[in-house]
């Protein structure tokens, strides 16, 4: 990567997905009004997303999220958010480039960072998203989100993207390091859990329209949908994490979690495998989430509270949570390594 000491030019956007703004129940709806009124979200025409939205979430969804927000919430605020400010002036320390941070909803926002980029002489932008795996929902609606926000700036600033890093071996390394503690005492098994989604948005992503959840093989070898396909890219990051640890395949598994409506989503569902696991004997569980690079409300109370009160109640006896990447060393060494070679 040409250093912007040299160039003067180049700037670094992270992006994440978002957080409400405080745990207040209007901010939690403000929050979540933008987020699910995302087309690429829920993916149904306008009119029928905004009845959706406003009709049958908007009214009674902020009140129990804000609850769960407020059980997450810290002195610096959103635990996402923080942290994402953490990483931002971690990888500072390590590039010379100016390094932003901004949210796909809400706060801070893309266009505040590209604003700071530019007061800072960058003339092109490094977009890295932080979702290590493709789906419409998360990457792609960032990149198209910054993507308009740049449409604003005159001259309108080049922009290029670093691609999501599923196989990377720098993030499986690290994915493997935050495990190795707790996989270093005796368990029974290993379940990696990611954020489920709607089977649609596959076949949707699917360039070959033809491929995804066509058959039962279909994330096996190698496709060209697989660029696109977020549950080959989940597969192969599970078996990535498990290969660098000598775990074997009958003592791990995969999840998908924080579904959300009726229609078919990825399975299995993790609510329903830590109820099923300890009654099969597996009653000493380690569980990360590596499609979260920073813990969030998903993690922390999704998995490590609900899911762990919903595991021991179903017989398990020791329920070991992973922490995400967070400010992890190696993380901040993956994030170094692909800005650089987006450079």
């Amino acid at each position: 990567m040409t250093e912007p000491s040299n160039t003067g030019t180049t700037g670094i956007l992270l992006i994440n997905l978002g957080s409400p703004d405080s745990p207040s129940v209007p901010d939690v709806r403000k929050y979540l009004r933008e987020f699910l009124m995302d087309g690429r979200v829920i993916d149904a025409p306008l009119p029928i997303r905004f009845v959706i939205v406003h009709g049958f979430i908007l009214p009674t969804r902020p009140q129990q999220s804000a609850k769960a927000y407020q059980t997450v919430w810290t002195k610096e605020g959103s635990p996402l958010v923080a942290m994402g400010r953490r990483v931002r002036d971690l990888l500072q320390e390590r590039v010379e480039a100016p390094v932003e941070i901004c949210m796909r909803y809400q706060n801070p926002t893309p266009r505040s960072a590209l604003e700071s980029l530019r007061k800072r002489g960058v003339t092109r932008v490094i977009l890295v998203p932080l979702f290590p795996h493709y789906a419409m929902s998360s990457f792609e609606s960032a990149v198209e989100k910054v993507r308009e926000d740049l449409k604003a700036f005159e001259p309108v600033v080049p922009m290029s993207v670093v691609p999501p890093c599923f196989a990377d071996p720098s993030y499986l390394d690290a994915l493997a390091e935050t495990a190795r503690p707790h996989v270093a005492e005796e368990f029974d098994h290993l379940l990696v859990t990611f954020h489920g989604l709607p089977e649609r948005h596959l076949r949707k992503s699917d360039p070959t329209h033809a491929h995804c959840l066509a058959s039962a093989d279909c994330c096996a070898g190698s496709h060209p949908s697989h660029a696109t396909c977020y549950r080959h890219q989940c597969l192969v990051t599970a078996a990535g994490i498990a290969g660098r640890l000598g775990i074997p395949a009958s003592k791990y598994s995969m999840s998908f979690q924080s579904r959300l409506g009726r229609d078919p989503w990825l399975r299995p569902f993790t609510d329903h495998e830590v109820v099923r696991l300890p009654k099969e004997g597996k009653k000493r569980m380690v569980v990360m989430s590596p499609a979260f690079v920073a813990d969030c409300l998903e993690t922390i109370e999704e998995i490590g509270d609900r899911a762990r009160h919903d595991f021991l109640g179903a017989g398990g006896t020791d329920f070991r949570l992973v922490p995400c990447l967070n400010d992890h060393p190696r993380w901040i060494d993956t994030l170094e390594k692909l800005v650089r070679a987006a450079g």
